[in-house]
């Protein structure tokens, strides 16, 4: 993500008798604020669900919770700032964060709750909602900030998908600490470690993907929904509906190689056959190389991205 755009080539010395210039000043050492950050926010979520677990106080389990939505995320947040956009300032990228993260969360919300219902293609249109309310908080967080080109957009695309992300993941290990026997711990601590371990290689990394595009083809303050940008809406939300499915498509793989007759005879009576030890297994298996597989795809496509962008730069 770094190294785009052409550089001025150094003035030639004046005319006259040079003098030997004294020693340049070693570069500075890069920040890492971002590695406390982590560091210390991981002890401090380590030590509240200790405590939580030998004292059984549920006043803790907000702390839990937040701490747990949004280590990672607003780790990986710090360590894009820091690398690559500090010229953008931190308060357009806390806004980003804060304010397109709820925008984002929102309005799929909203989206989702009317206009989706459980059918085959669910998933494609829960992808084609979260992917557009991220592009348009996106826009809306960023249109005053006056940068340009694909290494802006990539921080700033990641930090909106990343405030998307946390705030998700608060809403969901919400819902996994509350159960039918009171509350659950270990249901929280699994989701929260799941989901950050997840989280830069699912929101932040497709809206990267999208931010990166946008920013590309802006031009002065305005932002153009040519081919490539729509194109990029596209592809990403199909990244993302091929992630929320790989569960359902492992649970199809898994019934069309391995079920017994006996399974299929109870299916077809309207009752859910409990599964094999194998076959449990092999539904972790299938679901675990589909992420991957959906991951390294957008992967892959980042990279490429970065790749044509530098070697474009000596022309641009």
């Amino acid at each position: 993500m770094s190294g785009y755009g052409s550089h001025t080539p150094p003035s030639p010395p004046p005319p006259g008798p040079q003098r030997s210039a004294p020693a340049a000043a070693p570069p500075a050492q890069q920040s890492r604020h971002w590695l406390r950050l982590f560091l210390i926010g991981l002890a401090l979520w380590v030590a509240t669900v200790v405590v939580t677990f030998f004292t059984d106080s549920s006043n803790l389990v907000p702390t839990i919770v937040l701490l747990g939505s949004f280590l990672v995320p607003g780790t990986f947040v710090v360590w894009a700032y820091e690398r690559y956009a500090v010229d953008v300032g931190t308060e357009r990228i806390a806004a980003c964060f804060g304010i397109g993260g709820i925008i984002g969360v929102l309005g799929a919300s909203v989206l989702e709750t009317y206009l989706i219902s459980p059918s085959v293609w669910m998933y494609v249109g829960v992808g084609l909602i979260e992917e557009a309310v991220k592009l348009a908080a996106l826009i809306m967080v960023a249109r005053r900030i006056p940068v340009a080109g694909l290494r802006h957009g990539l921080v700033l695309g990641a930090t909106v998908g990343a405030g998307f992300a946390a705030f998700e993941s608060a809403g969901y290990a919400f819902n996994a600490v509350l159960s039918i026997h009171g509350l659950s711990l270990k249901d929280l601590v699994e989701t929260e470690i799941l989901r950050g371990v997840l989280a830069p290689v699912g929101h932040i990394l497709w809206t990267a993907i999208m931010g990166g595009v946008l920013f590309r083809e802006r031009r002065g303050t305005h932002f153009r929904f040519n081919a490539p940008v729509i194109l990029t809406y596209l592809g990403v939300s199909l990244l993302h509906a091929l992630w929320d499915s790989t569960g359902g498509i492992a649970v199809w793989l898994v019934a069309r190689t391995t079920a017994s007759d006996f399974q299929r005879a109870v299916f077809e009576l309207g009752y859910m056959p409990s599964p094999t030890s194998q076959q449990v297994h092999l539904y972790t298996l299938y679901d675990t190389l589909g992420l991957i597989v959906v991951s390294l795809g957008g992967l892959v496509w980042l990279r490429s991205l970065i790749g044509r962008s530098r070697a474009a730069a000596p022309a641009g």
